[in-house]
C-alpha cells in the first residue's frame, strides 16, 4: 500500500494524552497507525475489511 500521499487524521474524541492512532484512507484501503510511535508499523486493511470492522464497532460486536 503507497503511503507516500497518505493524509493521517485521529478521531476528534482523542485525547490529548497521545494515547489513540491515526487513519489515513487511500485508494488501496485503509491504513492504521500508533500516534505516540508513527515508525512503528502500520496495520493495512481492504476497503472492505475495514467496512465490516467500523460496522462491528457500530454494532457492538466487540463490547465487552
Amino acid at each position: 500500500m503507497d503511503l507516500t500521499d497518505a493524509r493521517w487524521f485521529k478521531s476528534s474524541r482523542s485525547g490529548h494524552d497521545g494515547a489513540c492512532v491515526e487513519v489515513a484512507i487511500v485508494r488501496e484501503g485503509v491504513a492504521v497507525r500508533d500516534t505516540k510511535d508513527r515508525d512503528g508499523g502500520t496495520l493495512a486493511f481492504t476497503h472492505a475489511e475495514w467496512a465490516a470492522f467500523v460496522a462491528g464497532a457500530k454494532s457492538g460486536e466487540f463490547d465487552d
